[in-house]
């Protein structure tokens, strides 16, 4: 077996005061020994770890389907960690058996070369890393068992990767995700447990003929969806920083504190053989980016909160009707004000500003009904949808998953910012036969149920039962009825200037996909729009794209 490469090192220069190169080399497998001490007291035991493979860099030939990689350097933090090592939490552990996050940004062409623009790169992640210094350590666990990250500057993988072979419209413009955009992410299949001897984050820019793409693969242990788009959003500023000098740097500091309930004494018993993921890695998928618009989104949010009337004089308007004349003026729709905007409507249609019309966002004057959210009105659409596409017996138990961010649940609340994992997984389970015999306002409504349920008190019910019983999240679909919602549309995926302008997509790569998977992205046009990235198996995906109350909301675009 051909064992990891050693490292050539380079040492840093005053040109590249942070960077170390490297290049492959003949090797011996390594044993990782760390002994105890003041920056790492946790640490008390000597390990034998497998040597890391890594892929020898190969010029692409005529019609090759990979980059090739040009370089891989390190990057250190520009300043030393002063933090302590970060106990993982409740919400951190499970993660270690699931891949890494990839996600990443597609841009235009920069005006600047390659050559410096890779420098400005390396540089401003040394600056963004000071920041945010776990994320350039390791993971470590103490004789206890406990699992930490300790912040010890080892350094972040950064790789340039040509792909010249490819365009923008290559990327964006297939109905199906190509295959190759997974090739734009390093780390690809690597779990996150093996942080304890990896880097836990890679930066990979890709070339393209006339762009670029930067992705970023994140130990899923050590962060997630909100600190993960923190970070790339704070190194976006710095470099867009150092090429503008006019642009003011704005970080948001991250929160390390680790003391709130999601900090656990339980322990998570790794087996003996390691972890790895609870799925089929290889099974066939089909991938699409679904997009829909603000009026398509707010169209399904008034379905679903159809039991609001307009009473007008002695008869009703229902507000559907008042939101399909609507729909060609974006300017009238507001996701947060519905119910005014067909107060106006009704007013305007009288003449005068003065009409008798009466909203209700009741079902009568002394029941209050939860307002069921956008976002909520469109994974009900998923739902239905994809469970027609399966074509389940009426008795099947369906699953829809969503991930919550805990960090404003909690009481007390969690900073905003808090650095890691805190997120939670809720289950709703409907049968097949209810999901499609039931309209779209009563799956919305179940959805709807279990979120607003999910409050202080059951996010310490959650992390109760885990501590029950310690365990790695099984992420998959295990009975073929499942759909799993993760990222979210409010992530700012495309406020990442990097200094020539905003991203034309956003991409994630192989990690953590299976039959079922689903990943939520802001529209880029904003306002409000919704791009679903769908994972489906290539059966219940050509179901899917023929499904007519589905297929009606689906915007369609023709790359950039």
């Amino acid at each position: 077996m051909l064992c990891a490469p050693a490292k050539l090192v380079v040492y840093p220069s005053a040109e590249n005061p942070h960077i170390v190169s490297t290049t492959t080399m003949p090797c011996e497998p390594k044993k990782l020994v760390v002994y105890p001490s003041a920056e790492n007291p946790h640490i008390v035991s000597t390990t034998t770890m497998p040597c890391e493979l890594t892929k020898l860099a190969v010029y692409p030939s005529a019609g090759t389907k990979n980059p090739h990689i040009v370089s891989t350097s390190t990057v250190y933090p520009s300043t030393k960690s002063t933090i302590p090592d970060l106990k993982l939490s409740t919400s951190d552990l499970p993660m270690l058996s699931c891949h890494y996050i990839q996600k990443g940004n597609l841009f235009l062409q920069p005006p600047t070369g390659v050559s410096d623009l890779l420098l400005h790169l390396k540089e401003s992640l040394s600056i963004v890393l000071t920041h945010f210094p776990p994320l350039a350590g390791r993971l470590v666990t103490d004789s206890n068992g406990y699992v930490y990250i300790t912040s010890n500057d080892t350094g972040v993988h950064f790789i340039h990767a040509n792909a010249t072979q490819f365009t923008v419209n290559d990327v964006v413009s297939p109905i199906h995700v190509p295959d190759f955009v997974k090739t734009f992410f390093a780390f690809d299949g690597m779990v996150s447990y093996t942080g304890h001897f990896n880097p836990l984050l890679a930066v990979q820019v890709t070339e393209l003929r006339d762009g670029l793409f930067i992705g970023f693969s994140v130990n899923h242990a050590v962060v997630d969806g909100t600190s993960l788009w923190n970070f790339i959003n704070s190194y976006a500023a710095v470099c867009s920083a150092s090429m503008n000098f006019n642009i003011k740097l704005n970080i948001t500091q991250p929160c390390f504190v680790r003391d709130s309930v999601i900090i656990s004494p339980a322990v998570l018993q790794i087996p003996a053989g390691g972890l790895k993921v609870t799925f089929d890695e290889f099974a066939p998928l089909s991938e699409r980016i679904f997009s829909f618009t603000r009026e398509a989104v707010l169209k399904l949010k008034v379905i679903t909160n159809n039991r609001k009337k307009v009473c007008y004089g002695n008869g009703e308007v229902n507000a559907v009707e008042v939101m399909g004349k609507q729909t060609h003026d974006a300017l009238k729709l507001s996701d947060e004000t519905v119910t005014a905007l067909i107060g106006n409507w009704i007013r305007n249609r009288n003449g005068n500003g003065n009409g008798n019309a009466v909203v209700s966002k009741t079902v009568s004057k002394n029941v209050q009904t939860p307002e069921i959210s956008s976002f909520q009105s469109l994974c009900a659409l998923l739902w239905r949808a994809v469970t027609r596409a399966r074509k389940f017996p009426s008795v099947k138990t369906t699953t829809f998953r969503m991930a919550v961010n805990c960090r404003h649940r909690l009481e007390p609340k969690l900073e905003p910012r808090y650095f890691g994992n805190a997120i939670q997984s809720i289950p709703t389970y409907a049968t097949a036969g209810d999901v499609l015999s039931h309209d779209l306002r009563w799956c919305a409504e179940q959805l709807n149920k279990n979120v607003l349920a999910h409050d202080d008190t059951m996010v310490r019910r959650f992390v109760h039962n885990w501590e029950q019983d310690p365990r790695c999240f099984p992420l998959g679909n295990f009975d073929g009825a499942m759909l799993t919602m993760g990222s979210s549309p409010r992530f700012p995926m495309y406020d990442n200037d990097f200094g020539w302008g905003k991203p034309v997509a956003v991409r994630s790569g192989r990690a953590n996909k299976f039959d079922g998977k689903i990943s939520a992205f802001p529209g880029r046009e904003g306002g409000g729009s919704v791009d679903l990235e769908v994972v489906l198996s290539p059966e219940t995906m050509a179901e899917l794209e023929m499904d007519e109350e589905f297929m009606q909301y689906v915007s369609v675009s023709g790359g950039c």
